[in-house]
């Protein structure tokens, strides 16, 4: 069957592969793939900045963010033959941790576990996979393909319950909230904090394109300049990983604020600021800085739940592209009015 492809290790190695059937050691579930999203993960990984085969294989379906038909699935699993279903990306390692041992393998800390299209483990990118029913997530119909969103959207539910944890250290009661970067994260988080009643700024350096109405139909304001903010934030998502931007929000946190970093900058770059003193402001505004990557179960149940509480016109709105498998590789070269782009996995 067609797959998308890569050498791990090797850049530039992305093709459209041929794979045997998905082993039954995948799960008990058969899935026929409907889509699968691309997203900056992906990019790096065909660019060899970090992925992993299976043991002793040079090949990895990769594809993580997915959305499939259920073919085949046994008594008592909760699924039947037509369910809409997504999968969970990691899997806890085998010791396990403490944390993984919980459930909570987006806290592993011993670095052992597994990722699906990422991590020693074949992908969603296949046009049939398997997955075992606990790590399987249930799409409503009604969502239909804009269940392709839930592994996403889990990142910023992962995000905003974070978010919550470390604010509630003291008396909580963020109002303003200021999202960096308009791509599909910030985007999703723009909405998320919409659904919870917070004033929401979005920044982003395109001034046209589809991004500052999609900003705008959420009601929430759209900038191209930090110097446009007119409020101190309470809670900032950082979805650029670009250092200066970093620095340059981080000082504009008000009291006990939170900054959550989602996005990780593809480059090595540097950038020369005053240290001292932006540690000097954390400190005395007793402001936290956190970091947060991938999603634990729970987080892909909350994820469907905004979703459904989302208007589908403006999640349909999303997604600018859709190419099929056979051409697959033409998601990775950027377009400039993309923001999500997904693969057919029938075409």
């Amino acid at each position: 069957m067609r797959a998308m492809t890569i050498t791990p290790g090797k850049a530039d190695s992305a093709r459209l592969g041929e794979v045997a059937e998905p082993p039954v050691t995948d799960g008990s579930i058969l899935v026929e793939a409907l889509l699968t999203g691309i997203c900056g993960t992906d990019l790096e990984l065909v660019s060899a900045h970090f992925g992993t085969g299976r043991p002793g294989s040079d090949q990895l379906v990769i594809g993580h963010e997915s959305l499939g038909r259920v073919l085949e699935a046994p008594a008592g699993s909760g699924f039947a033959p037509g369910d809409l279903v997504a999968g969970v990306v990691r899997r806890p390692d085998p010791v396990p941790c403490p944390a993984c041992a919980r459930g909570e393998w987006d806290f592993c800390r011993n670095g052992r576990y597994t990722e699906r299209g990422i991590k020693e483990l074949d992908g969603y990118g296949a046009e049939r996979w398997r997955v075992d029913p606990y790590f399987a997530v249930p799409v409503p119909a009604e969502l239909g393909n804009l269940g392709v969103l839930v592994e996403p959207a889990s990142v910023l539910t992962k995000s905003w319950e974070q978010i919550d944890a470390v604010g509630q250290r003291s008396w909580y009661g963020p109002e303003h909230v200021l999202i960096t970067g308009a791509g599909p994260i910030g985007l999703l988080a723009a909405m998320v904090a919409r659904q919870r009643g917070y004033d929401v700024h979005v920044l982003d350096r395109m001034s046209d394109g589809p991004k500052p109405d999609l900003v705008r139909a959420l009601g929430a304001s759209y900038l191209t300049d930090l110097s446009q903010l007119p409020v101190v934030p309470d809670v900032i998502i950082e979805a650029t990983g670009v250092g200066q931007v970093v620095f340059d929000c981080a000082k504009l946190l008000g009291p006990a604020g939170v900054m959550c970093l989602i996005g990780i900058s593809p480059g090595p770059a540097s950038i020369d600021v005053q240290l001292d003193a932006l540690i000097r402001q954390l400190v005395v505004r007793n402001v936290s800085v956190i970091g947060v990557v991938n999603a634990a179960k729970r987080h892909y149940a909350d994820a469907v739940d905004v979703l459904q509480a989302a208007d589908p016109d403006w999640l349909t709105r999303l997604i600018t592209r859709t190419v099929p498998l056979s051409d697959w590789t033409s998601a990775l070269a950027r377009e400039p009015d993309d923001i999500k782009v997904v693969v057919d996995m029938q075409g």
